[in-house]
């Protein structure tokens, strides 16, 4: 199982940017997805879950109405468009797979928001 991330950055407040995860080694439209993140000094955090078909989805309640969670199943990601960013938002942002009864986890993308 392999998870890359990308699509992190530096954004103001206010700023939009969209995170995808590309997934390898398992049938990845049979399995649920998901997006963490931490923040220093904290400890990780869901931040939204992805049913295997897109059509379930759910989101913490600090980024509802903020962030989307998608997926292509034709091209193995998840998708994460975060709009309205705050400086609390500010993490290493990380997609997640229970694969097996394991959990699998990518290096991670760093967002950052700050004006």
């Amino acid at each position: 199982v392999q998870l890359v991330e990308s699509g992190g950055g530096l954004v103001q407040p206010g700023g939009s940017l969209r995170l995808s995860c590309a997934a390898s080694g398992f049938t990845f439209s049979s399995y649920v997805m998901h997006w963490y993140r931490q923040a220093p000094g904290k400890e990780r955090e869901l931040v939204a879950t992805i049913g295997s078909a897109g059509g379930s989805t759910h989101y913490a309640d600090s980024v509802k109405a903020r962030f989307t969670i998608s997926r292509d199943n034709t091209k193995n990601t998840v998708y994460l468009q975060m709009n309205n960013l705050k400086p609390e938002d500010t993490a290493v942002y990380y997609c997640n797979v229970n694969y097996w009864k394991d959990d699998y986890w990518g290096q991670g993308t760093q967002v950052t928001v700050s004006s």
